[in-house]
């Protein structure tokens, strides 16, 4: 019988345990999980605090006694803090600080990512007594929500604008509590074009939150008014204060355990990992936000990302068990709500394709979700990424109103990038039909027809 310790109990790590389980029934598989939360869905926090997922154990993807009865074993509030590649054996501390060391046959390491302090003083010594707070696993959640019951904040200050940033803008807002957002870069969301950002921009606004861009952060002090974020904004000294700061400045990944046990480090300071998720080490493999992505654009590179985490997991429980199973690569497609509107984007920008060598151009249109004569069509504001040379399609970026179907539109592109598809190919699409839900060509088809134009291109498909 093969024994398989698998370190992270959150996407990488239970998706791996589950298709080892999966693959060899007969497989003994032990999950060391940091805290007693296995499996919940961190991506579902933002909607908690809403109240729109309620309770707070309906974020369990799957339960304790569930995961149990597939067959793993949990060792819960277990802190993995060695690895001993020559002897296959994993050191372990549980909450009561006592030792223990764990054999192995293949081990799965899936530790994941930390938040980000993003160089800005007092993130490091200021907590959630303090009034300050990340969003990154369920005793963060556990926090802010004790926060908001016995505090009742009126006031709360978002450190950064991307996708957790702007999901829990509308948290709070839904809580009643003004908002003021703070963005480093010239618009929000930063992985979308300036033109489609002011869009989700308007939005923020237009439900009181307030937005403030070109502003960098530089402390958070807490003083007798409150917490105090020190910042510049246009090269300007300002400052913000409020009841409550929530830092979401990005994360970088937890390489620690793998670093020491002499794992190599590459892209963003991920942990280097083949397309089998093996990391070079003698019977160890790697998956999730700890370790380098494969972008089928751009090669090597770190987008940490859950539906990935989830892939790669999968892909590392199979070939720990002699599996041959491989990451075919992620196009980086990413969707958010915030507030009416969704943003979605897949594949890569004009400056992005750019640095990685392609010959870009981008361009804009907006087409209606379904035919205007039935009633409630809205548009939906689309940019297409191609190569000039080769007619590639390279990223698209949507905007649309809630109920448009954005996110189901931009995984038509991700499979077009996926299948190395050209601009022109995506209008032979057989794509579905209804003047309530669609036209003849759909918006995705009328967004790359637009860029077709631009460029004049020959029925072949490539620039003539």
């Amino acid at each position: 019988m093969t024994h398989i310790a698998v370190i992270g109990g959150s996407d990488a790590g239970i998706s791996a345990a589950l298709r080892a389980r999966e693959f060899d029934p007969t497989a003994d598989v032990t999950v060391i999980v940091a805290d007693a939360y296995p499996n919940y869905s961190i991506c579902g926090i933002p909607y908690y605090f809403t109240g729109e997922v309620s309770p707070w154990q309906s974020l369990a993807h799957r339960t304790h006694a569930d995961l149990e009865a597939t067959g793993m074993s949990l060792r819960l509030d277990t802190l993995a803090t060695g690895i001993d590649v020559a002897d296959r054996n994993l050191t372990v501390r549980d909450r009561l600080g006592r030792e223990d060391v764990i054999g192995y046959d293949e081990l799965v390491v899936g530790t994941g990512a930390l938040p980000s302090h993003g160089g800005i003083a007092g993130l490091d010594r200021l907590g959630p007594d303090d009034g300050v707070h990340v969003i990154h696993s369920m005793g963060d959640t556990f926090a802010l929500d004790e926060h908001l019951t016995s505090r009742d904040p009126q006031t709360a200050i978002i450190i950064g604008a991307g996708y957790v940033g702007l999901e829990m803008a509308e948290a709070f807002a839904a809580r009643g509590i003004q908002v003021t957002q703070l963005q480093r870069g010239p618009e929000v969301l930063s992985t979308l074009d300036p033109e489609l950002a002011a869009l989700v921009r308007a939005e923020l606004e237009d439900h009181d939150v307030l937005v403030y861009t070109d502003t960098t952060v530089h402390a958070v002090e807490k003083t007798t008014n409150g917490l105090t974020v020190h910042a510049t904004q246009d090269g300007e000294p300002v400052t913000h204060t409020a009841d409550l700061v929530l830092a979401v400045v990005g994360v970088h990944p937890n390489t620690t355990l793998l670093e020491s046990a002499g794992a190599t480090i590459g892209a963003g300071r991920a942990v280097v990992v083949d397309e089998q998720m093996r990391t070079g080490l003698p019977h160890v493999f790697a998956a999730g936000d700890g370790v380098i992505t494969h972008h089928r654009l751009l090669g090597t590179t770190y987008l940490p990302l859950g539906t990935t985490a989830h892939k790669q997991g999968r892909i590392a429980g199979e070939n720990a068990l002699g599996g041959g199973a491989r990451f075919a690569g992620s196009v980086g497609t990413q969707v958010v709500k915030v507030f009416e509107l969704v943003a979605a984007r897949t594949g890569l920008r004009d400056q992005d394709a750019a640095a990685a060598g392609f010959s870009p151009s981008t361009i804009g249109s907006v087409a209606d979700d379904h035919k205007r004569y039935y009633p409630g069509a809205q548009p939906i504001s689309i940019r297409i990424t191609g190569d000039t040379t080769t007619g590639r399609l390279l990223g698209a970026q949507l905007v649309g109103r809630l109920g448009t179907e954005t996110a189901k539109r931009v995984d038509t592109y991700a499979t077009a990038l996926h299948a190395g598809l050209t601009v022109e190919q995506i209008s032979d699409l057989d794509l579905s039909y209804t003047p309530p839900l669609g036209s003849p060509w759909d918006a995705i088809q009328a967004a790359t027809q637009a860029w077709s134009r631009a460029h004049a291109l020959t029925p072949a498909g490539v620039p003539s």
